[in-house]
């Protein structure tokens, strides 16, 4: 009895053997290989998706809202019977000074265009010791069409006052200011002056977001020199030439970042910007964005400068046979 006893006790405890040590070990150094594989594969995975939609967020504001700054600029002028386009041009399109807006106009110079922190304009900026410029445009619905003004705000057809229209950088409504790379977007205001400049709907304010992350907004007055080129000046530059040429294009340039942030240790933060190198402030605790350059000429269509160069015609050369001698 008790042998039989015994022998299943012996048979019972061959069968219930656990894992040794070193079996436990080497589980627990596989799973772990395992689970970092696996997190390896989610940390790539998770930011190959931010980038993807970083990247999709400045496309589209690139697509969207640069492309509807350009159709705005690009009517500049309209309505306007005079082509010639300067600082002195009653309504012309691109407003540089309040003899732009009329006679009767005394809005502030720092609401016009203006670039460099030049006639007290101080230019909301992420970029180190660059100011953002600013552009100031007007024109008039002659159209048989209802248009509508950069804040969506309907201007009837034949309207007789003229739309003014200002871009510019600004905090976007939920931050606050500070030292360091700040949250801003790119706006515009519209408004209304009479033919005489008295400004019936102000475009002073804040107005409405067009770009909803933004570092950087650049611009440059195109004027015709000569018959064969195009010279590209900032604001302040144009408004000390004492000659000042017709102006016929204007070129755009802005960095845009997206609004997710990145997953990531480090990103882009130097750009080329209109010829010129631009490095964003210094930030040790910024978020990492999704950030491009783009740039843009627009032709102003309703200010085109014809140049009639008058040539003499060339007459063919002639030659009198020489007469011959008289026997």
């Amino acid at each position: 009895m008790s042998e039989n006893y015994n022998n299943n006790r012996v048979s019972y405890s061959s069968k219930v053997q656990g894992f040794t040590l070193i079996e436990l070990m080497i589980s627990l150094v596989l799973g772990l290989l395992i689970s970092a594989a696996v997190m390896q594969v989610y940390v790539i995975s998770a930011r190959t998706i931010t980038v993807q939609q970083s990247a999709s967020e400045v496309q589209d504001s690139t697509i969207f809202a640069l492309q509807a700054i350009e159709d705005r600029v690009r009517i500049a002028n309209l309505g306007n019977p005079i082509t010639n386009i300067n600082d002195a041009t009653s309504h012309g399109g691109v407003v540089l000074t309040t003899t732009n807006l009329g006679s009767n106009n005394d809005t502030g110079t720092e609401f016009l265009t203006n670039s460099n922190g030049f006639r007290g304009w101080a230019g909301t900026s992420n970029i180190r010791d660059v100011a953002s410029d600013q552009l100031t445009i007007q024109y008039k619905n002659i159209t048989p069409n209802i248009m509508y003004d950069c804040e969506g705000t309907a201007v009837p057809a034949g309207d007789a006052n003229w739309v003014i229209e200002r871009y510019f950088v600004r905090l976007a409504s939920s931050a606050s200011s500070g030292t360091g790379v700040q949250d801003l977007v790119l706006a515009c205001a519209a408004g209304r002056v009479d033919n005489d400049g008295e400004v019936t709907t102000a475009f002073t304010g804040n107005g409405a977001v067009i770009v909803a992350a933004i570092d950087q907004f650049k611009v440059l007055l195109g004027t015709q020199t000569n018959v064969t080129q195009l010279t590209y000046l900032p604001a302040n530059i144009y408004l000390g030439l004492t000659d000042k040429p017709a102006i016929t294009t204007i070129k755009l340039g802005i960095i845009i970042r997206s609004s997710t942030p990145l997953i990531t240790d480090a990103d882009k933060d130097t750009f080329t910007i209109l010829g010129e190198a631009q490095t964003l402030k210094t930030d040790t605790t910024r978020s990492k964005y999704y950030r491009r350059s783009y740039e843009s000429t627009v032709l102003l269509r309703n200010a085109r400068v014809m140049t009639v160069i008058a040539t003499a015609p060339k007459l063919a050369s002639t030659t009198t046979p020489p007469t011959s001698a008289t026997p």
